[in-house]
Order: structure tokens, then sequence, then C-alpha cells
């Protein structure tokens, strides 16, 4: 280690190390950001009045329209001005905790139990005589509204930046093949709101193009790219040439500019939970926790997933029966499609469906194969004959497979998961896709809200994939409440 810093320190002795000294932006730079402040600002007012109304409705709760007296009416008036206090102390208002990803939520959520831990403490240490029941009721309103309140000013920020508004440019930064990986990922994530300027690659020459990126210099010429092009992030991916001393000098030139650093992790599709930062040997290492697929956690799931899919049952029960009239007075054939598929561990058991083809549609395969939309190993056509009038219907909503319901209470299959697959596509699987069979297929899953129909094949491989390597039961409730949407919205399901 104390090589190492003598190289960085040897090799750079031109280099300023004051953050301070930081190059004036540009007009056009300064307004591409503005957004951001007024984003932030918008918060902070919104904060504040979902507290207030969370006030105003534990205060009527507790004592009424007429109130009494001694009531805490100063404290409702005030409770505004310390919720915005608590999520300016949670560090709820900084940008790099906005957007995207849940540390926001948690962060608010962190902030409304500080708080009532500190008006607790505080009201008993002074003996302060603070009404329980109001400060009970008023805070944890005031975190739910603030939840639901930031939850909805980010789905409106992730439509605005689908049109194309409120981007940052981002540089990549390595070798070809990584880069190219990480471009066609950034394009499939519109909301995430970066746009690709160009990348730099080892020997990379400014009239070049790569992978319908301009090539704007090599691995040396960074700095010299992110000030020319204003660029806003700088993604830079593995690579043997910029080790540990390369990236420290890069870290110190870009504190000049506005430019932010991100270094993506050798290890891929692993996130959340199971990866931190920790000290070793004075080494900032990453580190990877085994994935929860066993003891509490996965009894757990499989309590849920039955609990769930009995319930289900029971209440759309007079849907699934109007459902299967219609598909059988409508066309000929059984109600129901039974096919085979694998499961976790390889097992095959018949997966259930409501008939939306024709009967004997799987025979007629070859008749249609010109018209085939698919990915290449699985065939799929928007506009398949054999699906019936009421079959679109169904497929565009998903409701063909709700009898699936009934192979989650047998144990086949869970609520979330990796997409069931064919014995034809398991035929061609490489040796890491046989990760997803470590758990059930799903009767929803990243895939359902990924796109469906419209993946790729090599796109599909790597969402069953991430879900298996960062499964958590979090993550079943987030997939839950996206397939809601993707459902009403029917892209790709046909």
């Amino acid at each position: 280690m104390t090589t190492l810093e003598t190289t960085a320190d040897t090799a750079v002795p031109a280099l300023s190390t004051t953050p301070g000294d930081r190059r004036p932006t540009s007009p056009a730079h300064a307004q591409r950001h503005a957004w951001r402040r007024r984003y932030v600002r918008r918060l902070v007012v919104a904060d504040a009045l979902v507290a207030a109304v969370a006030g105003a409705a534990s205060y009527l709760l507790r004592f009424g329209p007429e109130g009494v007296p001694g009531a805490p009416l100063p404290v409702a008036v005030l409770l505004p001005l310390v919720w915005v206090l608590a999520m300016t102390v949670a560090r709820a208002y900084e940008p790099r905790f906005l957007w995207v990803g849940a540390e926001e939520f948690r962060r608010v959520a962190h902030a409304s139990v500080l708080l009532l831990a500190t008006l607790g403490t505080v009201s008993w240490a002074l003996e302060l005589m603070v009404a329980r029941g109001f400060v009970v009721v008023a805070l944890p309103l005031a975190a739910a509204l603030t939840l639901a309140e930031r939850y909805a000013a980010r789905r409106l920020l992730h439509r605005s930046r689908a049109r194309g508004l409120h981007q940052q440019t981002v540089l990549l930064v390595g070798h070809r093949s990584a880069v190219a990986d990480l471009n066609r990922q950034i394009d499939g994530a519109a909301y995430h709101g970066y746009r690709v300027a160009g990348c730099c690659l080892p020997g990379g020459t400014v009239t070049a193009d790569f992978d319908g990126m301009p090539v704007l210099g090599d691995l040396t010429e960074v700095a010299e790219v992110v000030t020319r092009e204003e660029i806003d992030t700088v993604a830079v991916l593995p690579c043997p040439e910029l080790d540990g001393p390369s990236l420290r000098r890069l870290g110190w030139e870009l504190e000049t500019t506005d430019a932010e650093l991100l270094l993506a992790a050798a290890v891929t599709e692993i996130v959340g939970p199971r990866v931190s930062i920790r000290p070793v040997c004075g080494l900032p290492l990453l580190h990877m926790e085994r994935p929860e697929l066993r003891g509490v956690r996965r009894l757990t799931k499989e309590v849920f997933d039955r609990t769930a899919a009995v319930v289900l049952l029971l209440l759309l029960a007079p849907v699934m029966l109007t459902l299967a009239a219609a598909v059988r007075t409508t066309s000929r054939g059984p109600v129901f499609f039974r096919q085979e598929r694998v499961g976790r561990d390889g097992r095959t058991f018949p997966m259930l469906k409501f008939r939306s083809m024709v009967a004997g549609a799987d025979r007629m395969l070859t008749d249609v194969a010109a018209l085939d939309d698919g990915n290449g190993v699985l065939f799929k056509s928007r506009q398949d004959p054999r699906v019936t009038r009421v079959g679109r219907v169904l497929r565009r909503y998903s409701l063909d497979e709700l009898p699936q319901l009934v192979n989650v209470v047998r144990g086949e299959m869970s609520m979330v998961g990796p997409r069931p697959p064919l014995a034809a596509e398991v035929e061609r699987y490489g040796q890491d896709m046989h990760r997803r069979f470590l758990v059930k297929p799903g009767l929803t899953g990243l895939w359902q809200v990924s796109g469906r129909s419209d993946l790729s094949w090599d796109d599909s491989v790597r969402l069953d994939v991430r879900y298996v390597e960062n499964w958590s039961l979090a993550f079943d409730f987030m997939i839950l409440w996206k397939t809601l949407g993707a459902v009403r919205r029917g892209s790709g399901a046909y």
C-alpha cells in the first residue's frame, strides 16, 4: 500500500488537489442543471404542505373542530417547519439520493422515526405536556403522505425523462465490449435520465464512431473531454489501464468540474443489500453477501405465496368464471391450456393458462413461422392468426395467466420469480442461466415489468439472473407493485 501511495504522489506533481478551484460553467450547462434546483425547492414546499395537512388532520381527529384547552395547537402549526428540518438533517433533499433508487424513501422513513423518538425523549426529559395521541397520529401520517408525494413527483420526472427532458450527459470510459453493454442498458432505462454523449476507449481517436456513439478520446483524455464537452457524469468501467492510482488522479482532475464520477463494479447484476463497502487493511473492498435463498426468508416467501394465491383465487373467482365462460362459448376447445414448463431444481410441471388460441395451435407453428416477432428463441407474433378474439384481450391484460394461481397454491410456482421456461429453452441455456432454477418460476417477475415479449433473449436471461442474485421480500413487493402498472399499460403483451 505504501508503494501505491508513493507512485500516485510522485506521478502527478503538477495536479491541483484543491476542490474549490472549479472552472466556470457555461450558461447552457447551468440551464441544463437548473431543473434540479427547481425540483428540490418543490419537494421542500410539498413536504411542508403535507406536514401541515397531517398536523391539521391529526388535530381535528384528536381534539375535534372546537379544540380543547391545552391542546397542542402550536405544535400542529410548527409541524411543517419541524418536518422540513428533519428531512434536511436526514439529507433527504440531496440530489444524489433523489430520482432513482430506494434511498430517498429510506431517508424519509428514517427521519420520521428519528423525529418521533426525539420528541418523545425531549418531552419526557423536560416534562413537556405534549399530547401523545396527537404526535403518534401526526408523524406517521406525515411520513405516509410524504412518501406518496415523493413517489408521485418521481413518477412525473420519469415520464418527463422518457420524453427526453431533464437529461444529464454521460461519458462512458473503458473497453469496447463493456462500453457497448452499458450503452445498451442506459438506452433501455431512459427514466434514469442519462444521455450518452460519447465514449473514451483505449487508443480511441476523435474521428471514430463506436456502437452509435462518438469516440471523444482515449483513456488519458477523460478530464479534457469532460471540460470540452461539459459532461455531467463520467462512468468508468473496469479495465486494467485505469488502476487505483489512475482513478485517483482522474478523481482529482474532475474536482475542478461539476462532473460526477461513477465506478462500475466488475461483478454485475448484484445490487442492493447484498453489496457493501468494507475497509480491509486500509483498503475499501466490495463485500458481496450470499443470496437470500434459504432458511426463514425462503419459508416466509412460501407462506406469503400460497396465502396470497388462495386469497386472490377467492376474490377473483367470479372474474375467472366469467373468463372461462367467454373462452368456452367463443371458440371450440378446452377452457384451459396446459403446457410443460421447467421449475425449481429443473423439475417439470404442467403450467395452467386460459386458452387464448384456437385448439391445436401448437401443431400449426410451422404455418406461421414467417410471422415471428420474437427474440430468436421464442416464437412471438403481434398478428398471430391463431389467437382468438377473446384471447387477444386476455393476453393484452395478462388475464390468461390467472389460472397459474393454482400452480402457486400447489407449490410449483411463486407469485414473483423468473419466467417459467420451456424445455426447448433450457436446452440452450449456458451454465450461468441454471442459477434461475434455484428459485421457483413466477406468476410475474422482472420480465413482466420490463417489456415482456418486447425483450431480447439476452435481456430476458439477464433479468432472470438478476432476480435470483438479488432476491428479497422487498424486491418481490416492488415487482408486484410495478406489475399493476405493466398490466394496465399492456405493453409488450401479445
